[in-house]
C-alpha cells in the first residue's frame, strides 16, 4: 500500500511538473520590457508621484481666500454707529511667482526621476533576460560534454573488450562522466533559479521564458539587443560627452539646484509684507440712527501685514542658502562618479569585446579540432586515456569559457549602457 502511495505522489509530481512546463510561455526581449513597464509597481507609484507634483504646482500658484467680515451694533452704546459688513483679501506680493516655480522644478525632477525608474527596469529586465540565456547556453554546451563522453565511455568498453583497455581506464572514463553530470545538474537548477529571477524582475507570476535558447547565433546579438563583438565602438570622449547630455542623476542633481535657487526667492520673499485690502456696506437702521432715519454707505480700506519687525525670516534664508550649497556639492559629486563609473564600465565593455573575439577568432575552432583528433587518435591506438581525458577537459573549460565570455559580453554592454543612460542602438551610432 505504501509503495503504491509513494508511486502515485511521484507521478503526481511529473504531471505537475509536465503542466508547469507547458504554461510557461516564451517570449522576446522587447517583450519581456513591455510586460515589465506595464507590471511593475514601482514604475506607476512614479507616475502617480508625477501627477501630484503637477497639482502642486496649482496649490503653490493659489490665491489666498477671501474674508467675509461683519460688525454688529447692540444696545445704546451703539446708537450713532453703523454695522458692517464686508469682505477682505490679502494679496501676496512678490511670493506666488517665486513657489510657483519651485513647483515646476520640483515636478521635473519627480518627472526625471520616473524616467530614470523606466530606464532602470529596463536595464534589468535585459540583464535578467541575458542571464537566462547565459544559464541554458552553459547547460547545453555541458550536455554537449557529456554526449562526447558518453561516447568516449562507449569506446573504452569497447576496447576493454577487445582487450586493448584495462579497467582502470573504464573508471577513469567514468569518472569524466559522472563528474561532467554533476555540472550539468548544477547548470540545469540554475536555469530555473534564473528564470524566476527574470520574471521576479518583472513583477510577474515565474511563467515567462526566454525565446533565445543560446546565444550561439549571431543573430542573437540583435535580438538581444546589442551590437557585435566585431562592430566598432565610439571613442571614450564621445562616449563622455553622450552622458553628460543622458545620465539621469547629473539631470535630476541639476534640477534639484533649481528647486533649492527658487526655494531661497521663497524665503527672501517672505520679508515682503502683503497688503490686505478690505470693502463692505455700512448702514444705520432707524433705531440706530442719530437722525432717526435709516442711513447707509460703504467703507474701503488697505493695510500692510505680515511686517517683518519682529521676525525677518533670517534662518529660513541661511538654511535656503545652504540647501543651495549642498546641492550644488550633490551635482559635483554626481560628476565624478558619474566620470569614473564610466570610465570603468567602458575599458570593462572594451575587454570583454577582445576576449571574446580571442575566443571566437582563434580558441573555439582551434580547440574543436584538437578535441576531434584526439578522439580520434585514441580510437586508433594512437594515445592513451590520460591524453584524451586532459585534452576533454581543456576542451570543456574553453567551450564554458566562451560561454562566460559571451555573457560577460552581453552584462558589460548592458552596463555600459547603465552609466551613459541610453537604451537605444540609434543613440550611439550618431556619434
Amino acid at each position: 500500500m505504501k509503495i503504491k502511495t509513494l508511486y502515485i505522489l511521484i507521478l503526481f509530481c511529473f504531471c505537475a511538473s509536465s503542466l508547469a512546463i507547458e504554461d510557461i510561455k516564451q517570449i522576446t526581449l522587447d517583450e519581456a520590457i513591455n510586460i515589465a513597464i506595464e507590471n511593475s509597481i514601482d514604475v506607476d507609484t512614479h507616475k502617480i508621484n508625477v501627477e501630484i507634483a503637477k497639482n502642486d504646482i496649482k496649490v503653490a500658484n493659489r490665491l489666498q481666500n477671501p474674508n467675509l467680515n461683519t460688525y454688529w451694533n447692540i444696545g445704546d452704546a451703539g446708537r450713532g454707529n453703523p454695522h458692517s459688513i464686508g469682505i477682505s483679501q490679502v494679496v501676496e506680493v512678490f511670493k506666488r511667482k517665486h513657489r510657483k516655480k519651485s513647483a515646476i522644478a520640483k515636478q521635473k525632477v519627480s518627472e526625471e526621476t520616473a524616467r530614470y525608474v523606466n530606464f532602470d527596469l529596463k536595464m534589468d529586465v535585459r540583464e535578467a533576460y541575458i542571464n537566462l540565456v547565459a544559464a541554458k547556453t552553459i547547460a547545453q554546451s555541458l550536455e554537449t560534454e557529456e554526449k562526447l563522453l558518453t561516447d568516449i565511455n562507449n569506446i573504452v568498453k569497447q576496447k576493454l573488450k577487445d582487450g586493448k583497455a584495462t579497467e582502470t581506464d573504464v573508471i577513469q572514463a567514468s569518472i569524466s562522466l559522472n563528474h561532467v553530470r554533476t555540472q550539468l545538474n548544477t547548470a540545469r537548477t540554475n536555469i530555473m533559479a534564473t528564470r524566476f529571477q527574470f520574471n521576479s524582475v518583472m513583477d510577474t507570476d515565474p511563467i515567462y521564458d526566454s525565446t533565445v535558447m543560446t546565444f550561439d547565433d549571431d543573430e542573437n546579438f540583435d535580438r538581444l539587443l546589442t551590437p557585435s563583438p566585431k562592430s566598432q565602438i565610439p571613442s571614450f570622449s564621445d562616449i563622455l560627452a553622450l552622458a553628460e547630455q543622458h545620465r539621469f542623476d547629473l539631470k535630476i542633481a541639476q534640477k534639484e539646484i533649481d528647486v533649492a535657487k527658487n526655494n531661497l526667492k521663497i524665503a527672501t520673499s517672505q520679508r515682503m509684507p502683503d497688503i490686505e485690502i478690505s470693502a463692505g456696506y455700512l448702514f444705520q437702521p432707524i433705531g440706530m440712527s442719530g437722525e432717526g432715519k435709516y442711513l447707509n454707505g460703504a467703507y474701503a480700506g488697505a493695510s500692510l501685514v505680515n511686517l517683518p519687525i519682529l521676525y525677518n525670516y533670517s534662518p529660513e534664508i541661511k538654511n535656503a542658502k545652504l540647501e543651495i550649497e549642498k546641492a550644488q556639492l550633490k551635482y559635483a559629486a554626481a560628476q565624478n562618479n558619474a566620470f569614473a563609473n564610466l570610465s570603468s564600465a567602458y575599458e570593462k565593455l572594451i575587454n570583454a569585446r577582445v576576449n571574446l573575439n580571442y575566443y571566437t577568432d582563434e580558441l573555439i575552432e582551434n580547440s574543436k579540432t584538437m578535441m576531434k583528433t584526439s578522439k580520434k587518435n585514441y580510437e586508433e591506438g594512437k594515445t592513451d586515456l590520460t591524453t584524451l581525458v586532459v585534452i576533454e577537459q581543456s576542451y570543456r573549460s574553453i567551450i564554458v569559457g566562451y560561454t562566460y565570455a559571451l555573457s560577460q559580453y552581453y552584462s558589460c554592454w548592458i552596463n555600459f549602457l547603465r552609466e551613459v543612460d541610453v537604451e537605444s542602438l540609434e543613440q550611439t551610432a550618431s556619434l
